[in-house]
């Protein structure tokens, strides 16, 4: 499978039920639960927002291998999974 067959098979899981997709992306945290919300608000909603928590996520992760990710968050993402485009920050521990 190439680099883009995991996005297609999220986005296809998103289009089915939104909080799964968001869920494979971002884990469980503060994301997830506003998808969650939005998507018992309307169906419509829940669809925006985890396309746009994906495209956060695969647009950060393929600026981050090119080395342009720059430090600032983007708005109304929570998760610092999909802020750093799922690449593995220093933190706590780290050498």
């Amino acid at each position: 499978m190439g680099d883009g067959a995991p996005a297609l098979l999220i986005v296809l899981i998103t289009i089915l039920f939104p909080p799964v997709g968001v869920a494979m992306v971002s884990g469980c945290g503060a994301d997830l639960f506003i998808n969650i919300a939005l998507t018992i608000l309307g169906y419509f909603p829940g669809h925006i927002h985890a396309f746009y928590i994906e495209y956060v996520y695969f647009d950060r992760r393929e600026r981050a291998r090119n080395g342009e990710l720059t430090g600032e968050p983007a708005p109304g993402v929570y998760s610092d999974r999909v802020q750093s485009g799922g690449l593995r920050q220093q933190g706590y521990g780290t050498l």
